[in-house]
């Protein structure tokens, strides 16, 4: 779905699973200093947008999902993963429920097998679920922001901003008046300085939430009875994640970012010594320079410098050993 917004002054389109709204809008960094003071906003209307109604909607999803929500309290964001049986990193999703309905933005293109999986959970549930994402644009306001909500806009506020859940046909008027508009690569450069991890990118079939810290904000661990929280149960009470999600400052000589699936090498063994991880994302930010997120073998010592190819990369802790 392509954002009108792609006809802003300067706007290039992302590529990848995220095509269809800007990637910059020719100053990535003016737009990341823009959000970062709380000003502006970004155009995430590719995003999916699922919506979940009827009178057994949050005892139905707390069966289904990682995160407590049988009583979660209208307004209130929160995050959520759907696993496989094994206990891998399916679905993310960002959650609020504004007391009639539940609504969720999910990864671009991954509304279809999400709903399908839903539909086929139902049972005797009094549930709807709807894609409303051709209805619905998600437009992200930075934290700090004091830009004007559009009364009537069902909003998830977090930490990192708030997530709308604008009326598409109101996406190009919302703009004109909320601006500046940053792309995608500002938004995703504060996603990594604040060490947050993305299904898609940071994942991978194998990956269980312990991995990426998404323990502490999309899993609720004194709650049973959902698809995978065998493994969650086995992880967190008897072992350690096999692998870890940390944080690269990386060299800032080079011209060119090392892409997602660089082959991550102690530097002591260099070029040609065995793999120890990937890089996941890499951005250029405004301030700390070339930065990463990375998922390393988890017994990789915490002072080990890194090479990422021929890039040297310097780790901080994200998820502990």
């Amino acid at each position: 779905m392509k954002s009108p917004l792609l006809s802003l002054p300067g706007a290039v389109s992302a590529e990848g699973v995220d095509e269809g709204v800007a990637a910059h809008y020719g100053d990535l960094f003016r737009e990341q200093r823009a959000l970062a003071d709380g000003s502006g906003f970004v155009d995430l209307s590719h995003r999916g947008v699922v919506t979940v109604t009827g009178d057994d909607r949050l005892t139905w999803l707390h069966l289904l999902l990682t995160q407590h929500v049988t009583d979660l309290p209208v307004g209130l964001a929160t995050e959520a993963l759907i696993l496989t049986a094994h206990g891998h990193i399916e679905h993310a999703l960002y959650l609020v429920d504004d007391g009639t309905t539940t609504w969720t933005h999910v990864e671009p293109g991954s509304q279809d097998a999400l709903i399908a999986y839903l539909e086929s959970m139902k049972f005797f549930y009094r549930v709807e679920v709807a894609d409303r994402t051709d209805e619905f644009a998600v437009v992200h306001l930075p934290a700090g922001s004091i830009a004007e909500v559009p009364e009537g806009v069902v909003v998830r506020e977090t930490p990192y901003g708030r997530d709308l859940f604008l009326p598409r046909a109101e996406l190009e008027s919302y703009a004109a008046k909320s601006g500046p508009a940053a792309g995608l690569l500002a938004y995703e450069a504060l996603r990594v300085e604040s060490h947050r991890p993305r299904i898609g990118f940071e994942t991978d079939h194998r990956t269980i939430p312990h991995e990426l810290g998404w323990i502490d904000s999309a899993v609720h661990l004194q709650k049973g009875c959902y698809r995978g929280q065998e493994t969650v149960a086995r992880v967190q009470n008897l072992g350690k994640p096999p692998r870890r999600l940390v944080f690269l400052h990386l060299d800032g000589s080079e011209v060119h970012l090392p892409p997602h699936g660089t082959e991550l090498r102690r530097a002591d063994e260099g070029p040609d010594g065995r793999k120890i991880g990937i890089i996941t994302t890499s951005v250029r930010h405004h301030e700390l320079g070339p930065i990463a997120l990375a998922v390393i073998k988890r017994n990789v010592p915490l002072d080990a410098p890194l090479l990422a190819d021929t890039t040297a990369a310097a780790q901080e802790v994200v998820v502990e050993p």
